[in-house]
């Protein structure tokens, strides 16, 4: 569902992604590691052709996403570190219009179910998204991915400020939406919600992923000593 195919990335001189190769299959969650500036963000921004590739290409589905953005955006949704939703709509009012602007149209009743779906209490529905947490606002955010219906999803620090409850029920969205058959690509600076949630794990450093794991074939502190390991090379 998700390919990068020897993608390069140069912003002048800099090299932030080296010829990077990764897959993800429906029903998987990759969780891309790595200090600030390895090019996890970077590879996100190619997916969703926010830039171009110097080389290589991005493929979501098989759709070039260099040669073919609309078409590969169909199949995708982004949440970021911090979703933008507009203040002064409520979080439905706010997951009917994006959901429009995709083209998806649902009634009130499924947009309300689609909200609790996503785990955002049904009472906080009617109020504007300026009062919502950051975790209530993530939530919409999986909301509308879930009206678009998409195939694979491309999650940037997801966690970052979340506490640990909101975190946690975040991870296990994530879940449900890996079980039915999403394809999920997620970069995190959390090597513990990586290992819990992770199918697999890339490490990267310097635009190079220097290693990949098996979430459940790793413990905690193994998955530490990797990771600190590379970063020490």
């Amino acid at each position: 569902m998700l390919e990068a195919v020897d993608l390069v990335k140069h912003y002048g001189k800099h090299e932030a992604l080296k010829g990077l190769n990764l897959q993800v299959q429906p029903g998987e969650i990759y969780c891309l590691l790595g200090a600030n500036g390895a090019g996890k963000t970077t590879t996100i921004n190619l997916f969703l052709d926010f830039i171009h590739p110097t080389a290589g290409k991005a493929t979501v589905n098989g759709i070039n996403v260099a040669e073919d953005p609309v078409g590969s955006k169909r199949y995708l949704a982004y949440i970021p570190e911090q979703v933008m939703l507009y203040g002064s709509l409520t979080g439905l009012e706010n997951l009917r219009y994006f959901s429009r602007l995709g083209s998806h149209d649902h009634s009130d009743e499924e947009y309300r179910r689609l909200l609790v779906e996503a785990g955002l209490d049904p009472a906080a529905a009617d109020k504007p998204v300026s009062a919502y947490s950051k975790g209530m606002r993530q939530k919409v955010g999986v909301a509308i991915a879930l009206a678009k219906e998409a195939k694979a999803l491309l999650l940037d620090e997801p966690t970052s400020g979340l506490d640990p409850k909101a975190s946690n029920e975040f991870s296990a969205l994530l879940l449900k939406l890996r079980d039915a058959g999403a394809a999920i690509l997620m970069t995190s600076h959390d090597l513990f919600r990586a290992k819990d949630t992770g199918t697999r794990i890339g490490i990267m450093r310097e635009g190079v992923l220097l290693d990949e794991l098996i979430g459940k074939d790793v413990s905690h502190a193994d998955l530490e000593k990797i990771y600190l390991g590379h970063m020490a090379e």
